[in-house]
């Protein structure tokens, strides 16, 4: 093969690796929990921990989007996920927010898996950017919510 002066693929970034070793740790962590309840209250206080963690403006977005998700989807369940808070449904992530800081983005995220019920059409979205978490926001991300869990 001839070097056309690609780079090529050159791994992992740091964030990717620091994402994924979190998530084997979340893995060990819940393999270790004993009652369903147990469980439940240990991923509360992880993803509340994690969302305490986040630097002020990712925080405070985080903690809004947290308080939308757990009122809109109470049958959501809290967890972390790659490092970071997420929700789901019978133990499949629904959605999650990535912190900008996480991936050294410019905005942060809010996603959706494809367990979510967001399907329109034959293309729709599955990530939004966040800036800011204004009422008008939070208005749309609870039905986004509600609705990818209907």
């Amino acid at each position: 093969m001839s070097n056309t002066g690609s780079k090529g693929y050159e791994g992992f970034t740091a964030e990717e690796r620091a994402a994924m070793k979190d998530h084997a740790q979340e893995l060990k962590k819940a393999s270790r929990r004993s009652s369903r309840a147990d469980k439940a209250a240990e991923a509360l206080r992880d993803v509340l921990a994690k969302i305490a963690e986040m630097q002020d403006s990712d925080r405070i977005m985080a903690e809004r989007v947290h308080a939308v998700v757990t009122a809109s989807a109470p049958v959501l369940e809290p967890k972390l996920w790659y490092g970071m808070p997420a929700y789901a449904l019978d133990g499949k992530v629904v959605c999650f927010f990535q912190s900008a800081e996480k991936f050294k983005a410019r905005y942060a995220t809010l996603g959706f898996s494809d367990q979510a019920k967001l399907d329109e059409g034959t293309m729709w979205a599955t990530s939004f950017a966040l800036t800011e978490v204004t009422a008008e926001l939070e208005a749309r991300i609870g039905a986004l919510v509600k609705q990818a869990v209907s």
